[in-house]
């Protein structure tokens, strides 16, 4: 029995350093904590609360895992809730966040099975707002980058990897952010409503990816009122309450904008901020049943 269980993925290592920190606070508050596999049978009546930590293989298996949600929501404390990461795991929450008035990177929504003559249509609604600029094509549902393509907005290879994605699923189309060349993205992580700590991740040098296993860089990060604003803007669009968050946000022009919003298994970078995972763990201990 345990107070509270942190999910991993089954395919995930065990030995993720953010959730080995956060299972040692807990312990030292009296809380006990165990990882398991999201889809380990477990009986929840034993366990106070259900943490969605490294779950990064759900979305090779995502109608398995949003079911899973939906029903373990039902049987124990899911944080964060199923509402949410149904809500969040497809990235057609950015547009919604932006007609709600979040600053957003500008984003162009391709649907499953979009014909020629759509993505054709796309692509030119999309030259005459932005010009003839770099492009990232990606897919609605991904993670770490993955499927995505940067090209000019012109090149036959945007038509065609749009034409491919969208054999499979929704599909995004959004302008390359000069900023991220340079810069690169800030993080900023939430327990709650309250702000903890941001790092910015800065790709390497000719990448656009930030990602650490495309040999981008984590360094600690102090937000400015206006990423503040703006990542609490984001937050407050989500469907649900949320036990915790990170924006990942990039500067536009006319100043910083969301680029994810990431509510289900974000790495939190709990070891590159002092008191970060004391932070976190008092957070789930006020939250616990």
């Amino acid at each position: 029995m345990s107070d509270i269980v942190l999910l991993t993925g089954r395919t995930m290592p065990r030995e993720v350093t953010e959730n080995d920190l956060l299972v040692t606070e807990l312990r030292s508050l009296g809380v006990t904590a165990e990882i398991q596999p999201w889809d380990e049978p477990l009986d929840w009546d034993a366990h106070g609360m259900a943490l969605v930590r490294t779950t990064w293989d759900y979305w090779d298996r995502l109608e398995e895992f949003l079911t899973w949600a939906e029903r373990t929501d039902r049987a124990t404390t899911l944080r964060n809730p199923a509402e949410v990461i149904t809500w969040n795991h497809h990235k057609g929450y950015l547009p919604a966040l932006g007609e709600q008035g979040t600053a957003v990177i500008p984003t162009t929504l391709l649907p499953r099975g979009a014909d020629q003559a759509a993505i054709d249509a796309a692509l030119a609604e999309f030259r005459e707002r932005h010009g003839t600029v770099e492009t990232v094509a990606k897919p609605a549902v991904s993670a770490g980058a993955r499927g995505a393509l940067r090209s000019p907005v012109d090149a036959p290879e945007t038509a065609a990897h749009l034409r491919e994605l969208t054999r499979h699923g929704d599909a995004l189309l959004q302008p390359l952010v000069e900023s991220v060349l340079s810069r690169g993205e800030t993080s900023l992580v939430f327990f709650g409503t309250e702000f903890s700590h941001a790092v910015r991740k800065v790709p390497a040098s000719g990448e656009y990816r930030i990602h650490e296993h495309h040999g981008g860089t984590v360094q600690e990060h102090l937000p400015s009122e206006a990423e503040l604003a703006v990542a609490r803007a984001a937050l407050k669009g989500a469907p649900a309450p949320v036990a915790y968050g990170r924006v990942d946000l990039v500067e536009l022009a006319d100043g910083p904008a969301v680029m994810e919003l990431e509510l289900i298994e974000p790495e939190l970078f709990l070891p590159f901020a002092p008191g970060a995972t004391a932070r976190y763990a008092h957070h789930l201990a006020g939250l616990l049943p």
